[in-house]
């Protein structure tokens, strides 16, 4: 099977007119330096991207020249690519309640912050963590005290970077698995570091919200304005779901492919409360083409009335 990096052997297409107004994009490899991606988010038609700045399961850091980060932003400039997110390291566990492990995780995110600030990232995106041997409440508040301690004498504002809290699945130990903790974690930051949220539609499947019917989609979005505030939702991960509601279990499917169906995604890109966002896939390559494929296809569901 082809690799998505050798979307770089291809020739670079024709500069079209953008035929949305709303930011679609999906996550991006960055295989053969990170500028690299910002060239494969073009060349998949997207105008919005993620990326992980290192490897997302290990703890040793790439590193980052300031070559790379210049040509970053020269490409996102040329290409109209915006904003870029950056999405942490999965080891990174801000509310361990193992020592050492802690402060592995803090130093790895204080990295990630390095990065993110290096490349001119527009957010940073986290899973709040997992709280085993102690509370939820308890956890939410370990996280908060990690990210003031990792962010010390770091200066996001200037940076214009904002750390996004992104929703989980609900797994028995994991926090944010509510939109009423993602709002709990974001008061308890205030002031402390920007921040925001992303809400993956997988993960609010799976945690038991109801999106795939339309009064579903309004009461969950209604819920998620009283807590979160659709205004602080800046990233939508747009993510199909392989398992049923309420199960769980975080596994993502092409768009349109699983329980969501179609109507959930042109429902979200076509509400106007949310055109701030940007709207960004994680769905899996099981095949070439699968990344452009998860793109056109939310592109497409943007009514007319929404393109340019």
């Amino acid at each position: 099977m082809a690799r998505e990096q050798d979307i770089l052997r291809l020739p670079p297409p024709k500069r079209l007119p953008r035929l949305t107004s709303r930011r679609i994009g999906i996550h991006t490899s960055i295989a053969g330096g990170v500028e690299n991606a910002a060239e494969r988010a073009y060349r998949l038609g997207c105008n919005t991207f993620q990326i992980f700045s290192t490897s997302p399961r290990q703890w040793q850091p790439y590193e980052l020249s300031r070559n790379q980060c210049a040509q970053m932003s020269r490409l996102r400039e040329r290409y109209d690519l915006k904003p870029l997110a950056i999405h942490v390291n999965y080891l990174i566990n801000l509310a361990s309640t193992t020592p050492l492990f802690l402060d592995k995780s803090i130093e790895a995110f204080r990295g990630e912050v390095e990065r993110a600030l290096g490349l001119c990232a527009d957010y940073l995106v986290l899973h709040p963590g997992s709280f085993r041997g102690t509370s939820r409440e308890q956890g939410l508040a370990r996280v908060a005290a990690s990210i003031t301690l990792a962010t010390r004498e770091l200066d996001l504002v200037k940076g214009k970077l904002t750390v996004l809290i992104e929703n989980t699945a609900g797994a028995e130990y994991s926090l944010g698995g509510t939109f009423e903790q993602v709002a709990e974690l974001l008061d308890r930051l205030c002031g402390i570091v920007p921040v925001a949220a992303c809400i993956d539609t997988c993960h609010v499947h799976v945690a038991g919200y109801d999106i795939v019917s339309a009064e579903g989609m309004r009461l969950t979005l209604a819920h998620l304005d009283a807590t979160v505030a659709l205004k602080q939702v800046r990233v939508w991960h747009c993510n199909d779901a392989k398992a049923e509601r309420g199960s769980n279990l975080d596994r993502h499917e092409h768009i349109g492919k699983g329980k969501l169906g179609r109507e959930v995604f042109r429902r979200l890109l076509n509400d106007t409360r949310l055109a701030h966002a940007a709207f960004i896939a994680e769905t899996p390559i099981d095949r070439p083409g699968d990344d452009r494929r998860n793109v056109e296809a939310l592109k497409k569901l943007v009514s007319c009335k929404n393109s340019r």
